[in-house]
């Protein structure tokens, strides 16, 4: 709903129309908050929408409990045709509760409700009010000067008519430059000064802004290339120290290992010296085997010729013939 009310409030003077469709969608979300209702109802009568502004005009006076826009409903009222409810609505008030602003524009309003009844003395005479002083001027000063301009023209005081807008014309210039609405932007064309001193282009050059990012970048970015170098040469010294101890710890365990582990060769060198006594220690076994083997078959061979001598047993040849 504020977002609605927010468009409507930056719509207003410029697109209406759509500062009115704003107003519904926020009434349609919030109906029961006033300034919902409210808003609505204003931007119903700018869009000349009189009846809907008028009935939103009383559900937020119903809401609300405040008389702050009676001169609209009568003003709504006068757009409708009904003169006569229109200066009822605004009797129905009483003055005394309302601001100075509002006072003035009922005033306005009840002057225009009597135009409209032919009733143009009784017009003028809801115009003279304190308010209407010429020599001060406030916001509601220029609308009421000129309204009672209009009345006396139709009164046919040209004269006075002409006074009272010219008194309305004074007001609204001296608003116009208590508020500065009126002045005028004094722009300096700093390029001419450029180009005189320098071969300056407007086209070609380069805001200080940016030039101070493009340095700054560029900083970033050497000392982002440094700390990268830097991170390059520290890494063999980080990664290599440990590679190092790993290569180095296999030789301490080697040295130590014949003090450590008992039986074991003492190093490489023993154990290759240690290979051919191995070698020659089994052939020679393998040798005395042979020899064993071959000195039994004898001893056998001489008992069985010995035996076949004496008649006990046969002979090797006989013995070879009978297994033939």
């Amino acid at each position: 709903m504020s977002r609605h009310l927010a468009m409507v409030a930056f719509l207003i003077d410029d697109d209406p129309e759509l500062a009115h469709q704003h107003a519904v969608s926020a009434s349609r979300r919030a109906g029961r908050i006033p300034v919902a209702r409210e808003t609505l109802a204003i931007t119903a009568y700018r869009t000349g929408d009189f009846a809907l502004a008028l009935r939103e005009l009383r559900t937020y006076r119903r809401l609300s409990g405040l008389d702050g826009h009676v001169a609209l409903m009568v003003d709504c009222e006068r757009g409708l045709g009904r003169p006569e409810k229109a200066i009822e609505t605004g009797l129905e008030v009483d003055s005394k509760t309302l601001d100075t602003d509002q006072r003035v524009h009922l005033a306005i309003a009840m002057s225009g409700a009597r135009l409209d009844l032919g009733q143009t003395q009784q017009a003028l005479f809801e115009l003279e009010i304190p308010e209407l002083n010429p020599n001060k001027a406030f916001s509601w000063s220029p609308a009421l000067f000129s309204a009672y301009a209009a009345v006396l023209e139709d009164l046919g005081r040209e004269s006075e008519a002409a006074k009272w807008n010219q008194h309305a014309d004074r007001a609204f210039a001296a608003l116009a430059e208590h508020a500065g609405g009126q002045d005028e932007l004094e722009v300096f064309e700093i390029e001419e000064e450029y180009e005189q001193e320098s071969d300056y282009s407007p086209d070609t050059a380069v805001h200080s802004d940016d030039i101070a990012d493009t340095e700054s970048e560029a900083d970033e970015a050497d000392e982002a290339d440094e700390a990268d170098e830097a991170e390059i040469a520290q890494a063999p010294e980080t990664e290599l120290a440990p590679a190092e101890e790993v290569e180095e710890a296999p030789a301490a365990d080697l040295e130590s290992a014949p003090e450590d582990v008992p039986g074991e060769a003492a190093s490489v060198s023993e154990l290759a010296a240690a290979e051919p006594e191995a070698v020659e220690a089994e052939a020679a076994t393998e040798a005395e085997l042979a020899a064993a083997t071959t000195a039994e078959i004898s001893i056998e061979d001489e008992v069985d010729e010995l035996l076949a001598e004496a008649g006990i047993t046969d002979g090797p040849a006989e013995a070879e013939e009978k297994s033939e």
